[in-house]
């Protein structure tokens, strides 16, 4: 059985650990190879590598670090279609979808590759007389990323490629349910030139985690998953003294009013209801529709998309299926679980995704689409994050109505409006309580040179992912002021005929 190790100091490192995580294909319930649970002193040793990393590594002029930043882009695109594989093989995504997660990680690293004008700082002279004042935004020093399992590629490269790029080193903990990727990317950074102990990866669970979360050299977390994991992470790293950013659930709603454009509108919800098996924090799980006209036709124009769809493998021989597996055997249950209580609540099941059967493929973790109708606030289906393809219709009667609807929500990560009208998208825009809005767009997930974060119990800390937030998150603001007394002006100069260069 393969075994998957961690990356500690530039080389895969053995773990003594005497426990393991089983990884399997989700598309075939076949287990591939198995993951270490590290011991707390592998991840120690992790933290260590990278500790004693960050005093060179701080020093090297930041365009030597967007050079690494460079290479590594262009490794990832020569090695694309491999990890695109190796992300559908363990996460059971269609072989599409990894490829768009892939580029949205790549966008972060192509953000970061513009690291010497982002980390520039400010300066104002004669703040006082003779007197200027610049301000220099330095690196923290080892800074650690606990990842889920939903996207292995696109969620750590949120994260690490502005850290590196800052003068960070970083310390990798992704999730043990496909943990390949992340092995594959330490070596692709150490192909493109990052120096050992830079970048580490530490497979395991609670053990591992709670060593980044309480190590005294560790300065900075940044979490992606659920919102009771994301809470305790918050406030055991603020315990320690840690800059935290902890991305947790969602609940992500639109409103589809009646002079949208309903075919348009449709496929969007569909896509977003249903892309990646509705495994993703940005997934669109709930429509409230505006008036019964308008949510019966949705209805109708969602029940003939959704019987057409193919569910299946992630990677087939012949047209894409449109959706494959969920992560695992228990996850799988605990959909059903939901659909069977939304069921039992009251709520219409329009489709049902329960005991989907993919040919040849008896073992593989599958549900099938499902959609409910007539969806009311208190069932549980509408309250919690199913993180399922699972996509409730709420009908209200106004527009007014489904605004506080949304706003009454524990979550606040991403919301959408499918309108005609611009003056409802533009009001909708400013009163809605979410961090990421959508106007005709039902994934509203903002470009990498934007930041990435929702509101209420969808964060915990001040600053997003990416974008001019991940560098605020990744440096530390000192400002200089300085005064400079009179001195005798040299009569003679060395002379120099070489360009100076960074070298």
């Amino acid at each position: 059985m393969e075994t998957v190790h961690n990356f500690i100091n530039g080389q895969i490192a053995e773990s003594s650990t005497e426990r393991f995580g089983a990884v399997f294909n989700p598309a075939t319930g076949e287990q591939t190879r198995q993951v270490v649970l590290s011991k707390a002193e592998e991840a120690e040793a992790a933290v260590a590598a990278a500790h004693a990393a960050f005093p060179a590594w701080k020093k090297t002029p930041p365009l030597r670090r967007a050079r690494v930043m460079f290479k590594f882009k262009a490794l990832l695109e020569a090695n694309q279609d491999k990890l695109a594989r190796l992300i559908s093989n363990e996460h059971g995504k269609v072989y599409s979808d990894a490829v768009g997660e892939l580029t949205r990680g790549l966008e972060v690293v192509e953000f970061a590759c513009g690291i010497p004008h982002l980390q520039k700082g400010e300066s104002s002279a004669n703040v006082g007389s003779g007197v200027d004042s610049h301000s220099i935004m330095q690196p923290l020093g080892v800074c650690a990323g606990i990842t889920p399992f939903n996207f292995p590629a696109m969620v750590p490269m949120w994260m690490f490629p502005i850290a590196l790029a800052t003068g960070n080193t970083f310390v990798l903990k992704p999730s043990e349910k496909d943990p390949s990727l992340g092995l594959m990317l330490a070596e692709l950074l150490k192909e493109a030139g990052l120096p050992d102990g830079v970048f580490n990866v530490v497979n395991g669970d609670k053990e591992a985690v709670d060593v980044l979360l309480t190590d005294p050299r560790v300065q900075a977390v940044s979490f992606v998953g659920s919102t009771p994991i994301a809470e305790y992470i918050y406030s055991t790293a603020s315990a320690h003294g840690k800059r935290c950013q902890a991305l947790g659930g969602a609940k992500n709603h639109c409103i589809l009013m009646p002079d949208a454009d309903l075919e348009m509108a449709s496929g969007a919800i569909v896509g977003a209801g249903f892309g990646a098996a509705g495994e993703r924090c940005m997934a669109l799980s709930v429509v409230v529709a505006v008036g019964d006209e308008t949510a019966d036709k949705l209805v109708a124009s969602l029940s003939e998309s959704i019987n057409k769809m193919r569910v299946g493998p992630g990677i087939v021989d012949g047209p894409e299926n449109d959706m494959g597996p969920v992560i695992s055997a228990q996850h799988r249950d605990k959909i059903v679980g939901y659909i069977d209580a939304g069921v039992e609540q009251g709520a219409k099941l329009v489709v049902d995704g329960r005991g989907c059967q993919v040919e040849g493929h008896d073992n593989g973790y599958f549900v099938g689409p499902t959609l409910f109708d007539d969806v009311t606030p208190d069932m549980t289906i509408y309250q919690d994050e199913i993180f399922g393809p699972v996509l409730s219709v709420v009908r209200v009667p106004d527009y007014q109505t489904a605004l506080e609807l949304i706003n009454r929500h524990e979550y606040g990560n991403g919301s959408a409006i499918f309108t005609r009208d611009g003056e409802t998208a533009r009001q909708f825009s400013e009163d809605v309580l979410a961090g990421m809005v959508g106007v005709n767009v039902p994934i509203p997930v903002p470009m990498a040179f934007h930041s990435f974060g929702g509101w209420k119990r969808s964060i915990f800390g001040p600053l997003n992912v990416h974008g001019n937030d991940g560098v605020r998150f990744y440096t530390r603001m000192k400002t200089v002021t300085t005064r400079w007394p009179a001195s005798v002006r040299l009569e003679t100069h060395d002379s120099h005929f070489t360009m100076p260069t960074m070298g």
